[in-house]
Formats: C-alpha cells, sequence, structure tokens
C-alpha cells in the first residue's frame, strides 16, 4: 500500500500541487469580472435554459464583439452531470459557477500537465520540479487557469502547443495554434508567426507540408466555429474574424485605454513571472537550448506591444515558456550552490521565491477584494429574504455591478427576480418597481441605503509589519425601497459597510 502511495504522489505530486492552490481561488474568489462575462453567461444558458435560445443572455447583452460559443459548450457538457445531480438536490446555481470554474480549471491544469511531461523528458526531472515551484509561487497562471476568459481557452491549446513543440511534434503544433486563433484568440497569430517562420528557416518542417497540414486545418476550424455561433446568435458569423477586425483593422481596441510600448516588459511580465523574470534571462545564458523556444515567445510579447491596448491576460500564454527558462536557470544553480560565487546567486535566488510567495499573497488579497458585487448581492440574498411579505423580489443591477461580480449564476429563484436594464436614470429608479438596488451611487431618491461593500482601491505603505496594507472603500450601494411595506417590516441597520 505504501508503495502505492509513493507511486501516485511520484506521478500526480505536482498536478495536485498546482490544482490545490487553483481550486483554493476558485472557492476563495468565485466571482467573475467584465472579461469573463460571456462565456459564463454562456456556460450559465446552456446548463439552464439548453435549446431555449430566445433566454439567453447575449441577445439582451451582446457586447461590443461576439464571442464564440464552442468553448462554452464544451466545458458545459463535461459539467453538466454534477451540475444536473446538484438541481436534483436543489443546491443553489452559485455551486454550479463553483462547477464549471473547477472543470475549466481541471482542462488546463491537463494541458499544462502535457507541456511539463514533455519538460521532464527533455530537460530533466530537476528542471521540471523547478517549473513547478515557479508556477506554485507565482499568482496569476493559476489564479486565471480557471477563469472562463477567451484567453484561458486559447491558452489551454497553446499549452498543448508547447508540449509538441518539445517533443518535435511541430506540426502538431502549429494546428493548435491555429485552432486557438481561429476559434477563441485572433491575436495568437502573432506566436504562430515567429514559431512558424523559426521553424522554417531551422528546416524543422517543410513549407509545403506545413501548408498542407495548415490549411486543412484551418478549414476544420473556421467551419466549426461558423456552423456552432451561426446557430447560437442567429445569423452568419466567425466571431473572431470580427474581433480581428475590431480590434486589428479598426483599432477600436484602444478605446478602452492605452499603454506605452514598455508597458508588457516594465509591468506585466515583472507582476506575473516574479522570480521567474530575472531567472529566465540567466537561463537563456546558460543554456543555448532554451533560445529555439523563448525567441519566438519574446517575438510575440514585442509584437503585442505595438498595440495601445493592453492587459497582463493578452500574454499570459508567454509565461510557461518563460517560466521553463527560469528552471533551468535555478536548476543549474541548485546544482552548482556548492562553489561560492553560485552559492551567492542560489542564496539570491530562494529570497526571489520568496518574495514571490509575498507578492502572490498581496495579489491575493486584493484580487479577493475586487469583486464587490459579487459579494453585495450574496448579503442581500442572506438579510433579505422577505417572501413572507412579498409575491417577488425585484432587484435591479447596474453595470458598475453587473461587471464587477455578478453572473447569472449569482441568481436565486423564485421570489428573486433581476434586471439589468440599461440607461434609467437616478431620479427614475423611485417611479419603477424595484424592491432593491444594487448601484454605485450612495443616495438615490425613494431608497434607503441598507448597507455597503467595500472593495479593494490601492496598495498603501505603512510603518509596522506588515509593511503593505490594502487600501478598501465603498464601492457597492445596496438600497431598498422605502415605499415598500417589506423593507418597513424588517429592522434594517442605518447603511453599515461589508469589508
Amino acid at each position: 500500500m505504501a508503495g502505492k502511495s509513493e507511486n501516485f504522489f511520484k506521478l500526480y505530486g505536482y498536478d495536485l500541487l498546482l490544482a490545490s492552490i487553483a481550486a483554493f481561488y476558485v472557492f476563495a474568489v468565485p466571482y467573475t469580472k467584465v472579461e469573463e462575462s460571456f462565456n459564463v453567461q454562456a456556460m450559465h444558458d446552456i446548463l439552464y435554459h439548453k435549446h431555449h435560445l430566445e433566454q439567453y443572455d447575449h441577445f439582451d447583452f451582446p457586447g461590443v464583439v461576439p464571442r464564440t460559443f464552442v468553448g462554452a459548450f464544451f466545458v458545459s457538457i463535461l459539467a453538466s452531470p454534477i451540475v444536473l445531480a446538484m438541481n436534483l438536490v436543489h443546491l443553489p446555481k452559485l455551486y454550479s459557477l463553483y462547477v464549471v470554474r473547477l472543470v475549466l480549471g481541471c482542462i488546463t491544469l491537463f494541458t499544462l500537465r502535457f507541456f511539463r511531461v514533455q519538460i521532464r523528458k527533455k530537460f530533466g526531472y530537476q528542471v521540471e520540479a523547478f517549473f513547478v515551484i515557479l508556477t506554485a509561487s507565482q499568482f496569476h497562471v493559476l489564479f486565471y487557469c480557471s477563469r472562463p476568459l477567451p484567453n484561458v481557452l486559447a491558452f489551454c491549446l497553446v499549452n498543448l502547443a508547447y508540449g509538441y513543440w518539445l517533443r518535435g511534434s511541430f506540426y502538431a503544433a502549429l494546428r493548435c495554434l491555429i485552432f486557438a486563433t481561429i476559434i477563441f484568440r485572433c491575436d495568437i497569430l502573432l506566436l504562430l508567426a515567429p514559431l512558424g517562420l523559426e521553424l522554417l528557416l531551422t528546416k524543422s518542417i517543410s513549407l509545403w507540408k506545413a501548408v498542407i497540414s495548415c490549411f486543412g486545418t484551418a478549414l476544420c476550424c473556421i467551419g466549426l466555429t461558423i456552423v456552432v455561433d451561426s446557430v447560437m446568435w442567429r445569423r452568419l458569423l466567425w466571431p473572431e474574424f470580427e474581433v480581428f477586425w475590431f480590434n486589428s483593422v479598426l483599432n477600436r481596441s484602444s478605446e478602452w485605454g492605452t499603454h506605452p510600448f514598455h508597458w508588457y516588459f516594465t509591468s506585466a511580465l515583472p507582476r506575473s513571472l516574479l522570480a521567474s523574470y530575472p531567472l529566465f534571462v540567466l537561463g537563456v545564458l546558460l543554456d543555448r537550448r532554451i533560445s529555439f523556444y523563448v525567441l519566438p515567445v519574446l517575438s510575440f510579447v514585442l509584437l503585442y506591444s505595438k498595440l495601445p491596448h493592453k492587459e497582463l491576460r493578452f500574454i499570459i500564454s508567454s509565461i510557461p515558456i518563460f517560466n521553463l527558462s527560469a528552471a533551468i536557470a535555478a536548476s543549474r544553480l541548485y546544482n552548482n550552490r556548492r562553489k561560492s560565487f553560485w552559492n551567492l546567486l542560489y542564496i539570491g535566488m530562494l529570497g526571489l521565491i520568496l518574495g514571490s510567495l509575498g507578492c502572490t499573497l498581496i495579489f491575493f488579497m486584493a484580487s479577493y477584494e475586487n469583486y464587490p458585487s459579487g459579494y453585495a448581492l450574496k448579503a442581500l440574498h442572506s438579510r433579505g429574504n422577505m417572501s413572507n411579505y412579498v409575491d417577488e423580489l425585484q432587484v435591479h443591477i447596474d453595470t458598475f455591478s453587473a461587471i464587477n461580480g455578478i453572473s447569472r449564476f449569482c441568481e436565486n429563484d423564485y421570489p428573486w427576480r433581476y434586471s439589468k436594464e440599461e440607461g434609467i436614470h437616478l431620479e427614475e429608479f423611485q417611479n419603477r418597481n424595484f424592491t432593491f438596488l444594487l448601484n454605485e451611487h450612495s443616495d438615490i431618491e425613494g431608497f434607503k441605503c441598507l448597507f455597503t461593500v467595500n472593495g479593494f482601491s490601492g496598495v498603501r505603505l505603512q510603518k509596522g509589519f506588515p509593511p503593505i496594507s490594502l487600501v478598501k472603500e465603498p464601492k457597492v450601494f445596496v438600497h431598498g425601497n422605502i415605499r415598500s411595506a417589506d423593507i418597513m417590516h424588517r429592522s434594517w441597520p442605518q447603511c453599515t459597510a461589508i469589508s
């Protein structure tokens, strides 16, 4: 029995470590933001509305550009048996959000495992171990791996591509990147192009064979997304082509903010890689083999830097390769630690990893406070169950609340009813039939502020320990209709804050 147990942990110990951290993030911070809203609402509607397309959220709130349903379908199909069982025992829908996120996290970590196994085969067990240590000590990969972003769905395929790349299955790697580009994120083309060029220049692939293989894959992917998404959107549609046109041709993405060219290298990568950032540069210097893998990924980040609108999630696909280079450097430092100079570098590396853990803790604490409307709606459900007084409880959710933690998974059944109607002026609410409002404004005529929920505002340096503290401020105000008899029957306190 002991031998079997030891064997199990040898085979799957790293997976359990990474999965435990990812699952902790799911249960600690289950709510989602605006970037995840399309896929999370699509998963809800597939699981709960099934073929009744007229009830789907995307017809009322289509977003700036359409997105594909392919990823949402895949995750929902895998999650559906568990969700069905939970529905049979009448568990709240919020539990289904945990399920779909855990399923997506398992998919992401499975693809990361495939890449990690190829690392072990090519660079050895020690490099694999440091790869896991560095990934576990970082925040963003494991926090985002369960979040239903198009970037994460593409990230799964990129991990597979990296694994095939290390294994020498170059055509399979290209096919994975084509799948990711055409269906989930058109910007993966910026990774596909330099990788394909490198493989051609090093004669790792044949141009003619690559064209035939990739063209066939592209046609299949285009056919898949057009068939699925044209049905779901009720018009002829290739979503990622429209995204490409909007972001790259029209350059409309800059309307959501811009950053300077160097931002990925001076802000996004240092925050996401932490200890791996200096180590990955050292890895390139210490092992010439890794340059073959780092160069196309570095080119990907450089090409992306030319687009004015930048977000960390756009380049999350680059992190595994940079971590691989950092793991090679860490392995070299570990093996040479008995020499005085190398020992100093090794001690410095340990300090960097400890620093990474500290930064990860701060990132987690900030993220925990970054979904105020999700906590507000949960608190309202627990405090405002007044089915003895009214037939229905009408809740209006304003735009700020809708994009900062609330999805359809957060809604309760009758007597609760929800509206995300936009364009209502503050003075109009008193003439509407809403029982509660979740709003970013503290005073609304005709309503009483029942409680507020604080959210993350910034980081402040302070004397003593810990040297850093989070700054929080009221973000979401929950109001009750003062004309409603059921509100007056409740002994609501004056507007109180929930941290």
